[in-house]
């Protein structure tokens, strides 16, 4: 018996995600216009964890904490893939030893090259 593919079929689908879209914008709808507006001073401060606010966020943040992170993520992520290698260091052989060895030198080549440029040297 074979099946086809018909608009008529999508029908029940397309109906529940009308009633889905519907329900969401109405009951959105209805609790903006029914709901109080009380706008206070305490209501409209920024609230962080029970901090009060000290200073301005558009404060410059020197760019090295941003790209120690992002180079921390960045290796950190690349010994992840060392962990199913030494899982399977048996069964891979001398093949995937070779291959290990390429992707560590690669590795080292990136942390090599990020030394040189100066971007862990704080000053």
């Amino acid at each position: 018996m074979e099946v086809h593919s018909l608009p008529v079929n999508y029908l029940p689908i397309i109906f529940q995600m009308l009633v889905a879209i519907g329900f969401v914008v109405t009951t959105m709808f209805a609790t903006h216009k029914l709901g109080p507006k009380r706008n206070t001073k305490d209501k409209l401060t920024p609230f962080e964890s029970g901090i009060e606010v000290v200073g301005n966020a558009r404060t410059p943040i020197s760019i090295k904490y941003f790209l120690v992170a992002i180079l921390f993520v960045l290796f950190d992520v690349e010994v992840i893939f060392m962990y199913p290698w030494a899982v399977n260091f048996r069964d891979l052989g001398k093949d995937g030893m070779i291959e290990m060895f390429i992707f560590m030198g690669t590795l080292l080549l990136g942390f090599f090259y990020i030394l040189k440029k100066g971007a862990l040297d704080w000053e």
